[in-house]
């Protein structure tokens, strides 16, 4: 067992490099790989492939690894703390929330889009906490079916809020579709440099709750006998995913797919469910598809970049049917 899920986590790393790899030679305009090597490595090369490389794909590469990678984790921690395989970043209305956060500001304050990041983060984390407060008041406190319950309603209300918004402002719509089919398009490093704190915290979270979820999927007396809170945990569970859909959704728009997919893959993959397992690869999983799924948007329809959403599904429904036979 052991020797499986190290092959995995090794077959995702080299994956995951050759995707990278591919990333930067290949675009709307393809470059040499020997030019690709000599930029990172600081060797003089043309004007123009130096600005490629380093302004833009170089930025791209790296946001592609860090959403992948969040959404993964958070859908890992969330089916963990939840013992549910549905569970992603929908069950506590953070891609809702996020949405309405972004429609409402392409549609209702074109003039201010610099703050659609910003929005987008706001009502992703107000979403969550809104199901934290409901599923933590009451009786059965922190129950999984009151937190699922819970993000269904919320997730349904601010759905309603932007299909309102679409309503109201149809002369608009075509300014919200890339945001709300997903697609990476960084303006070098400075929005990254404006979410890492996010991130970072979520990652860090995600770590500390390795053993405390693999307690909990023992069931909750057996956690609680064995020293953990299982409602503390699902709280933190549920406030590392927030703050990591949160930030990706700010970034890349909503890709819902990660989240919920790649935890199957992986556990499938590795033949185990142990945090420990599941929650880096997961992350490295995530990661390799993403970046995998931008470089197809990217030179599918070039020079037109697509959005990479539908894309991450043509790669991923395929694989994920294939590991569901082979388990069945």
């Amino acid at each position: 067992m052991y020797a499986r899920r190290t092959t995995v986590l090794v077959t995702l790393a080299v994956l995951l490099v050759v995707a990278s790899g591919a990333s930067l030679v290949f675009g709307s305009v393809d470059l040499k790989l020997h030019l690709v090597l000599d930029t990172l490595r600081g060797i003089e090369v043309p004007r123009g492939t130096a600005v490629i490389v380093n302004d833009l794909r170089v930025p791209n590469l790296v946001e592609a690894i860090v959403v992948g990678a969040a959404l993964g984790v958070a859908g890992a921690v969330l089916q963990g703390s939840l013992g549910n395989p549905l569970a992603s970043p929908d069950v506590i209305g953070v891609t809702a929330g996020a949405g309405f956060g972004a429609a409402l500001i392409l549609l209702a304050f074109p003039g201010s889009v610099a703050l659609l990041p910003v929005g987008a983060l706001v009502f992703g984390l107000g979403a969550a906490l809104l199901v934290f407060g409901v599923a933590w008041s009451g009786r059965n406190r922190g129950s999984v079916t009151k937190v699922i319950l819970a993000g269904i309603a919320i997730a349904a209300l601010f759905g309603a809020g932007t299909t309102s918004l679409l309503t109201a402002y149809p002369e608009r719509v075509q300014s919200v579709i890339f945001f709300l089919a997903g697609g990476l398009t960084p303006d070098g490093w400075r929005e990254l440099e404006a979410f890492w704190p996010y991130f970072t915290a979520g990652f860090v979270l995600a770590i500390f709750l390795i053993r405390p979820l693999d307690k909990l999927a023992l069931g909750d007396d057996v956690a609680a006998s064995l020293g953990s809170r299982p409602n503390v945990t699902r709280l933190v569970a549920g406030l590392c995913a927030a703050l990591l859909a949160s930030a990706a959704a700010a970034l890349v728009g909503l890709l819902a797919f990660l989240g919920l997919v790649v935890p199957h893959v992986v556990r499938m993959a590795g033949g185990t469910s142990r945090h420990s397992f599941v929650i880096p690869a997961s992350a490295l999983a995530g990661a390799t598809l993403l970046t995998a799924g931008d470089l197809l948007a990217r030179v599918v329809a070039k020079p037109e970049v697509l959005p990479v959403g539908p894309f991450m599904v043509v790669l991923g429904v395929p694989l994920f049917l294939w590991l569901l036979r082979k388990s069945a």
